[in-house]
């Protein structure tokens, strides 16, 4: 048996499970997420908790066991809580801003970069208090769709090794790199 798979998930108050034509719609506050689920696969709702089973101990229901049950959790929580991720800019001249629900960022190019949000994806744009660096971030209840928007917004100009210019994540390490001069070892010419 996965362990994971068999971990039951706690329904919170006001979160709906309906299974239907192989799909699973979980509605909360936030909003509707839905889900294919594989016929070896079983969703079962039992008053607050839900549980997913397989039917057999085939390769491929084990497989999707512990994947589906993940997938169920996460819709779960992103229809109660929702999901964030926040992208620091560092660089002289890096900024970023709200344009309407577009984001307008400025990266070093000739031109504003202009990001769009998909539908049920929002951003907030704010500064440091103690670096006064900007940063963003990207929120939403379906957690693929917010990581996936944040890795393209990072990609838009990627942190560099030498200074540590660019979008990282919060609480990304950049591996920092010696210049020429410092593996020179500092020796000038005579």
């Amino acid at each position: 048996m996965s362990r994971i798979g068999k971990q039951p998930i706690a329904l919170p108050s006001g979160v709906e499970v309906k299974q239907e034509n192989g799909s699973l719609a979980v509605k909360g506050p936030k909003g509707t997420l839905t889900q294919p689920v594989p016929a070896l696969l079983n969703i079962n709702v039992d008053g607050g908790t839900l549980t997913v089973s397989r039917e057999n101990d085939s390769q491929e229901a084990r497989a999707q066991h512990g994947l589906v049950r993940t997938l169920v959790a996460n819709m779960v929580k992103g229809v109660t809580d929702g999901f964030s991720k926040t992208l620091d800019i560092s660089g002289v001249g890096f900024r970023a801003q709200k344009n309407g629900e577009n984001l307008q960022l400025a990266l070093g190019f000739s031109h504003p970069v202009i990001v769009t949000p998909r539908d049920g994806i929002s951003f907030e744009v704010g500064q440091d208090v103690n670096t006064r660096a900007p940063f963003i971030t990207v929120n939403g209840i379906d957690k693929q769709m917010v990581g996936q928007t944040a890795a393209e917004i990072r990609a838009l100009k990627k942190p560099e090794p030498y200074k540590g210019k660019g979008i990282r994540y919060r609480g990304e390490q950049i591996r920092r790199k010696a210049g020429k001069s410092a593996k020179a070892g500092g020796k000038g010419k005579k």
